[in-house]
């Protein structure tokens, strides 16, 4: 049913504006806050099942016909998008209810975490290159205000570093999009990549192609655009960082997925070998910046940089397998890094630092919170039988099979490094004593058994996608074999229209 593809963005706008009305009662803003997530993952997954069967769920808002009206349209990659920010919205309303205090909620935290959700969401299935635009400024008008509050010193300079470089990319987005249409008089995306395939000129797409890359490329936290990343993503609350780190830049790198996929593949040798290089400087950039950090959420910033190195990589090679494994890869990390936020919430609210050298000897009073960190630290890594071991085996096959071998040798030395980092944390947070002259009692914030049941939820699924990753591997073949041949989304979009 069309109306499927609709309510992932209708659903957290209407409780959004329910949790503004409520917004006195502390009570009806946390239900709301769990029920309008749950409704969220429930449609997320009806969307899921209905494109899987249908391959293509396209909706033209106000019945204009595409290309002239605006359409909403959900492939198998919308698809999975939508069902796991579905999972990491449902998990960060579930934290909140231990992690996020009164005064963030009396200056709008609910209200502002569906329209982040909603923004997101809208992001995974516009199919008009405008209204993707609209939906990245509505994240960023949200995610801010989620940055700021509380108002701390380093809230705001990590704000300011991060709204700074993010208008600047909607800058460069907004030229590009006018050169688009300027070129092709159209801005809906199957018939922009339809118009664009006719077009003899194709340096000038090529060099609005690289204005995409330069875009997106600032919102995935791709190098060399990425240093706003790791300066503001450790100062928020805990469960914003995990939305954040979940979600965020995952929508940047959706976007290079969708138009050098279904827009810009004319000249692939030249755009593609450039995503390659991008793809091998992210990765090893951030990785060292995790390795000489002693900060958890910090290091863990660092790693999402690193981890979107991989993702990019599976792009630039552009064979299936490639694509398969950059979907796959895509999957794993949302869920990892999302729970390793959560993760160093709880041991924050034990300890009362995010700082390596002052924490310890968590292992001896929490054990199971130690096995919960090491599931997704090892799957972080890459090391099975968990989610992260497949997702980079596919992509490092896929590299190998297409004789990139350097890029391979990046990606299994910074495989090492995150593992490394990931010991960093376990030896100095859980393994080692609580350091002399250092308070040992725990911290305490009120109850913490809301923190601990995302996280058991997000670490199972960890494990179940490592065990049983054969229908994961499936959504993901189907993803890419929907993005190498760009005619199926042209024709599910405009179809009788097309000439």
């Amino acid at each position: 049913m069309m109306i499927s593809v609709a309510l992932p963005v209708v659903l957290p706008l209407l409780f959004g504006a329910l949790s503004v009305m409520l917004w006195r009662s502390h009570f009806a803003q946390r239900s709301l806050g769990v029920i309008g997530t749950g409704a969220m993952l429930v449609v997320s997954v009806w969307l899921l099942a209905d494109t899987w069967e249908h391959g293509h769920v396209v909706m033209e808002m106000g019945s204009w016909p595409a290309p002239f009206g605006i359409v909403l349209v959900s492939d198998m990659l919308a698809a999975i998008m939508v069902v796991l920010t579905g999972i990491i919205g449902f998990a960060t309303a579930i934290y909140s209810l231990s992690g996020i205090g009164k005064m963030s909620e009396k200056f709008g935290y609910y209200p502002l975490l569906h329209l982040l959700l909603a923004g997101v969401n809208g992001a995974f299935l516009t199919g008009d290159i405008f209204n993707l635009y609209v939906w990245f400024e509505v994240m960023l008008v949200a995610s801010f205000a989620l940055l700021i509050l509380g108002g701390e010193r380093a809230q705001m300079e990590g704000a300011i570093k991060y709204v700074t470089l993010n208008l600047l990319s909607s800058m460069i987005f907004l030229t590009a999009i006018g050169l688009t249409y300027g070129l092709t008089g159209t801005l809906n995306m199957a018939d922009i990549a339809d118009k664009l395939s006719t077009v003899e000129d194709t340096g000038l797409v090529t060099v609005i192609a690289m204005l995409y890359l330069v875009a997106f490329g600032v919102k995935a936290a791709a190098f060399p655009f990425f240093f706003w990343l790791p300066a503001s993503y450790h100062t928020p609350k805990v469960a914003v960082s995990a939305l954040f780190a979940g979600l965020l830049t995952k929508v940047g790198v959706y976007a290079l997925y969708r138009v050098f996929t279904l827009i810009f593949n004319q000249e692939v040798d030249f755009t593609h070998e450039i995503l390659l290089w991008v793809a091998a400087a992210t990765m090893l950039t951030g990785v060292l910046g995790a390795a000489a950090h002693y900060e958890f959420r910090r290091i863990l910033s660092f790693h999402i940089i690193s981890q979107i190195g991989y993702m990019i990589l599976g792009l630039a090679l552009f064979t299936p397998l490639a694509i398969v494994g950059g979907v796959f890869y895509i999957m794993h990390h949302i869920i990892v890094k999302a729970n390793l936020f959560l993760i160093s919430g709880i041991t924050f609210v034990m300890k009362g630092t995010h700082e390596l050298k002052l924490m310890g000897g968590i292992y001896r009073t929490h054990p199971m919170l130690g096995v919960l960190f090491l599931i997704p630290a090892l799957s972080l890594a890459g090391l099975p039988p968990l989610s992260g071991f497949f997702a980079k085996f596919i992509i490092i096959r896929a590299g190998i099979e297409a004789e990139a071998y350097w890029a391979v040798a990046v990606a299994l030395v910074v495989g090492l490094l995150t593992l490394y980092s990931m010991i960093k944390i376990w030896a100095e947070v859980f393994w080692k004593a609580q350091p002399e002259g250092v308070e040992t009692d725990d911290v305490t914030s009120g109850p913490m058994v809301w923190m601990w049941v995302p996280v058991i939820m997000l670490a199972l699924m960890t494990v179940a996608i490592g065990l049983y990753g054969e229908p994961i591997y499936q959504m993901a073949a189907m993803s890419a074999e929907q993005l190498l041949d760009p005619s199926q989304y042209i024709e599910a979009v405009l179809g009788e229209s097309r000439q």
